[in-house]
């Protein structure tokens, strides 16, 4: 087997960085450094009364909801809550977009992770039309706005986009069809983004145009290798907020040959495809 097609094999795409996944030894002993200090970071974060907010968001498949569940898998439930919500209701297509999500928000002393948020709108029902283009452009439009109120009310906003390659996605599409304890993942919508795989590109880049800000920042975590990916989020967070006692022998910085800003990922398509929302 050649170096390309080990690469293949093991679900890397051309531009991942590393030939080889993180071993699963290596992989545990820096999730449970990484999970002591997450229990010290939620301590701090009920003792001063701080409220996080952690989005996460990507393509169906790229590693989300593990990520997630492993972030909170030693934390309290009484401060730290998984928000993952279905399809609007009929009353919720009649309020306001952004309604059901705000009423998700953390109390003081608490942090919520968002599993999809109002980012929704800027990528599932754009690209499945399940939204106006006049709704859609509005939304561009005001969600930095609305961001910036939370970040300015005190809320620490965490943005992350996982990403992975499209052969490695259906990979993962098809381990979940054949395994009966997975099934619930998959979905329509999942197959159907399967053939949209440029559309939902443009509808990323539109995004980060717009709602990537200097106080609401998008991060990008390269997500081929789902363990690699977990590890690197942790880190962010842990970083960024200055709780009290963190273990000065942990490396906490991100890797960043995986883990990027959002603006340098330069375009695909150019910016042609980058609505207009004058």
């Amino acid at each position: 087997m050649s170096p390309s097609e080990r690469r293949r094999s093991l679900g890397l795409g051309e531009d991942y960085p590393y030939d080889e996944k993180l071993s699963r030894k290596a992989y545990e002993k820096e999730k449970q450094q990484l999970q002591i200090e997450l229990l010290k970071m939620q301590n701090w974060i009920k003792a001063t009364g701080q409220k996080v907010v952690i989005i996460f968001e990507g393509r169906d498949a790229a590693g989300k909801g593990g990520a997630i569940q492993r972030f909170t898998e030693h934390l309290s439930p009484r401060g730290a809550r998984i928000v993952a919500l279905d399809k609007p209701s009929v009353v919720e297509q009649g309020q306001w977009y952004y309604q059901r999500y705000m009423e998700q928000l953390p109390n003081a002393g608490e942090m919520v992770l968002f599993d999809r948020s109002w980012y929704n709108r800027g990528g599932v029902e754009q690209v499945m039309e399940f939204c106006t283009e006049e709704e859609y452009k509005l939304f561009l439009k005001h969600t930095p706005m609305l961001e910036q109120i939370l970040v300015e009310s005190g809320v620490k906003l965490f943005k992350f986009w996982f990403s992975v390659n499209q052969r490695e996605q259906f990979r993962r599409f098809k381990k979940r069809s054949k395994d009966p304890l997975k099934h619930w993942k998959l979905s329509p919508m999942d197959l159907a983004s399967v053939e949209k795989w440029k559309e939902y590109t443009k509808a990323k880049e539109a995004m980060y145009h717009y709602t990537h800000t200097e106080f609401a920042p998008w991060t990008t975590i390269m997500s081929d290798d789902k363990k690699r990916a977990r590890l690197e989020t942790m880190k962010i967070v842990l970083n960024a907020l200055p709780y009290e006692d963190k273990d000065k022998k942990l490396d906490l910085n991100p890797d960043s040959s995986i883990v990027a800003d959002a603006m340098d990922r330069l375009p695909q398509f150019g910016k042609k495809h980058i609505p207009k929302l004058d």
